[in-house]
């Protein structure tokens, strides 16, 4: 079934299965198992971003913007804009307006290179690390919730799995590894 948003999940599937189920029926003749995965993954990824996103949207967040101050607080140290947009795969365009707003409600502050002015290294204010720090228990146990569908092992080998596949795709595209 098809509605004015797209595939409706039948019994027994979900809504990848029934987009699946369509493609079999006009195109017999392609594999669909890739989209299989691939589909499941971009829904869920979607799914998990929408929910997981409401603690970030009370505090006035972007999920962009707190993952810049997310990738402040775990390195512990100043980063420059071109480090925090490799650490949140973002433009450094991006970067840049994403901190002047985070600037502006004072989570962040810039700081200008002594040898170099052209750089500026950037830090969390005390307020910054306590929203991250308020924020992050919340999203953590969102993710716990989410997955207790998947006893232990269940968790373990779907982590497994997608470890595999990130590397692969990051290897292919030449990312950075941590």
């Amino acid at each position: 079934m098809t509605t004015q948003n797209g595939p409706v999940a039948g019994p027994g599937g979900d809504t990848v299965a029934a987009v699946v189920r369509q493609w079999q029926t006009v195109r017999p003749d392609i594999d669909t198992g890739p989209m299989e995965v691939i589909g499941r993954i971009n829904r869920c990824a979607a799914l998990l971003q929408q929910a997981e996103d409401a603690p970030l949207r009370r505090a006035g967040l972007t999920r962009a913007e707190f993952d810049l101050l997310g990738a402040l607080r775990r390195t512990g140290h100043e980063l420059t804009p071109g480090e925090l947009a490799r650490e949140t795969f973002s433009s450094g365009a991006a970067v840049t307006k994403r901190l002047k707003l985070l600037q502006e409600r004072e989570l962040v502050e810039r700081r200008a290179d002594a040898r170099d002015r052209r750089v500026a290294h950037v830090g969390l204010t005390e307020a910054g690390r306590d929203l991250v720090d308020a924020i992050l228990p919340e999203q953590l146990a969102y993710e716990t919730v989410v997955l207790s569908v998947l006893d232990g092992a269940g968790q373990g080998q779907l982590s497994g799995l997608l470890g595999e596949l990130l590397a692969q795709l990051e290897g292919r595209l030449g990312v950075r590894k941590g």
